[in-house]
């Protein structure tokens, strides 16, 4: 089992390194295009390659209950983060994006009390708690200390997104990691189809413009790995280390997208923030060491 779940952590640690350029890439995409034509955009264009896979691998559709549960990975994956974080691109910078998304992984741990019935130890809520205030504490410094308008989106994103990983996770344990991404986005296109068209004309097509390569660029980013292949290694790794567990390892999100600012943008970044990153991996540590038991399931009526 221990294996097992080393393996969850480190494929959620390849999922945290691909989200961890999606806030970065998403500023850049809504400079030129609406935050909510980039939102609803991302997903409806991954929704080809996600259809692509299934038909070639001739996946079986999934059960209604199973519709259900994509139905609320759709709305926390696929519509809330993606929208309400394009949002509060359009006002703050995405280090201070980091400010919110830094309670996302106590966010997936409560969601994932209630939805797979983890009960995780006092020890591991109270490393949770430590690694949270870590990042927050990290992301107010480099922030200057102050909140802004777009931190209520950023709010929102978190609370709903939190919830489509953990019930995603869930049902990875049913589907497999990669076909519930599949199918959340291929049972979500028709539904995009028409608001996409609409922002896409309304937006772009009635007044044509010049589209900068960066932001094209940047959109493919946020569409082919923010969307689609990060979630193929995220899902995975939370439905086999564990949704609470693995979960944890993205409070180190915030750090991996400081060095790839470093490395691609030419930012520079403070000492402080790699003894942050120190404190927050021993808090990830513990956390990994605690115990968390599952609880039976309610029985249904």
């Amino acid at each position: 089992m221990k294996a097992r779940e080393t393996q969850g952590m480190l494929l959620g640690l390849v999922g945290v390194m691909i989200f961890s350029l999606t806030l970065p890439m998403t500023r850049i995409v809504v400079a030129e295009f609406n935050p909510l034509l980039n939102g609803l955009g991302r997903a409806f264009v991954a929704a080809v390659p996600a259809a692509l896979l299934l038909a070639i691998r001739r996946e079986t559709w999934p059960t209604w209950p199973q519709v259900k549960s994509l139905a609320v990975v759709s709305l926390g994956v696929i519509v809330a983060f993606p929208v309400f974080s394009a949002f509060a691109m359009k006002t703050v910078p995405a280090s201070h994006g980091a400010i919110v998304n830094g309670l996302q992984p106590l966010a997936v741990a409560i969601y994932a009390a209630w939805l797979s019935h983890e009960r995780p130890s006092k020890a591991f809520w109270a490393s949770a708690l430590l690694g949270s205030a870590l990042v927050v504490a990290f992301a107010l410094q480099a922030g200057g200390g102050s909140l802004h308008a777009g931190d209520a989106w950023m709010l929102i994103a978190v609370g709903i997104g939190a919830l489509g990983y953990a019930e995603g996770a869930r049902l990875a344990r049913q589907l497999g990691g990669w076909q519930v991404i599949c199918w959340a986005l291929v049972l979500s296109a028709p539904f995009l189809a028409l608001p996409v068209g609409w922002l896409a004309w309304a937006h772009h097509v009635a007044h044509p413009g010049p589209v900068a390569l960066k932001t094209w660029l940047a959109f493919g980013y946020v569409t082919l790995f923010s969307q689609f292949i990060g979630f193929f290694a995220w899902y995975a790794g939370l439905a086999m280390g564990g949704t609470a567990r693995v979960g944890q390892v993205q409070l180190l999100q915030i750090f991996f997208t400081m060095a790839f600012s470093a490395l691609f943008f030419g930012e520079q970044v403070a000492p402080s923030a790699w003894l942050y990153a120190a404190a927050v991996i021993a808090t990830v540590v513990l956390g990994r060491r605690a115990a968390i038991r599952t609880a039976p399931a309610p029985a249904r009526a």
